[in-house]
């Protein structure tokens, strides 16, 4: 007989009840037997709650934060409740401006359950607008930001990426997390707030032993940014702080010297050049303000010395 572990499906809403309520509906045309669809609620004011509980009753499980926690600590509610309240093998870990395909849940866990060792696994990406052109199916590692661009982005699916394959990292869009990848090594780190949680998620899971799995049989539609914006200052911010962070915690001092060269010339000056030129000032003093908090942060935690610089 075959089994079916039970999937927790997390979603995080902060203000985007409608786009929430598609990632809903699509969840719940899932052909999986066997998954509970929870919903966090970083203290929304457009009633997402009431709109949530009115249209979905008691087909989802609702998780109210007072306030916007940020992304790490919003999903950790949601993997706490799901992996200590529910038997749950397993968490799906989802952007709720997505739609799902009806089998990629059953995809996920048909690779997850393969070794012991897989902690994540993920599936392909598509952009919402452009419905046969990849997002994402995986990360390159890159010889000085370590984690890398998206595979396949901006390619048309021509079955190019049809394998099912270990990654050396991914974006977080959908991952499937397992249970005893969550015991082990937790969930994400709430310093992140947002941006770079995932990274380092992966980064530790991985001196752990934990591989990275993609499946192309699981598939995604991505709108891309709708809850905090492609050009909001927040995000240039912590994609600024987050990453440099990373490389801080998980690499040697002489690694860290490369990427923050590499990280100041072009993250930094020349992405803040184009802003300006953009006429987004507040971007670009951003992308400062982040790049200095994460060094400030290095040596107030004393993870900076003259080593990371000389």
């Amino acid at each position: 007989m075959k089994r079916y572990p039970l999937v927790c499906v997390l979603v995080l809403n902060w203000n985007r009840r409608q786009i929430t309520c598609d990632c809903i509906e699509s969840l719940l045309k899932s052909t999986y037997p066997n998954f509970r669809v929870v919903v966090i609620d970083n203290g929304s004011t457009d009633n997402s709650v009431s709109a949530f509980r009115a249209r979905f009753g008691d087909r989802i499980k609702i998780i109210e934060n007072k306030t916007n926690v940020g992304y790490a600590r919003g999903f950790n509610a949601g993997l706490k409740y799901g992996f200590g309240q529910t038997p749950a093998e397993f968490c799906l870990v989802m952007n709720n401006d997505t739609i799902i395909d009806s089998r990629s849940i059953s995809e996920l866990v048909k690779v997850a359950g393969i070794d012991g060792k897989i902690g994540f696994t993920t599936g392909k990406v598509f952009y919402y607008d452009s419905p046969s052109t990849l997002q994402t199916v995986g990360k390159y590692e890159h010889p000085i930001r370590w984690n890398g661009d998206h595979i396949g982005n901006r390619e048309e699916d021509r079955g190019q990426y049809d394998k099912v394959i270990e990654l050396h990292f991914a974006d977080d869009i959908f991952t499937l997390v397992s249970k005893a990848l969550y015991e082990d090594v937790g969930g994400y780190d709430p310093m992140f707030f947002l941006q770079g949680e995932e990274y380092d998620w992966q980064a530790r899971a991985k001196k752990k032993g934990y591989r990275i799995m993609y499946t192309p049989f699981a598939k995604l539609w991505h709108r891309e940014s709708m809850t905090i914006g492609r050009n909001s200052a927040l995000k240039a911010y912590y994609d600024a702080r987050n990453p440099m962070l990373v490389i801080l915690l998980h690499q040697s001092a002489g690694f860290f010297r490369k990427y923050v060269r590499y990280h100041l010339c072009r993250d930094i000056f020349r992405s803040s050049l184009v802003s300006l030129k953009q006429g987004n000032m507040t971007k670009a003093i951003a992308k400062w303000q982040g790049f200095l908090s994460g060094i400030r942060w290095g040596i107030k935690n004393r993870k900076i010395t003259l080593r990371h610089f000389v």
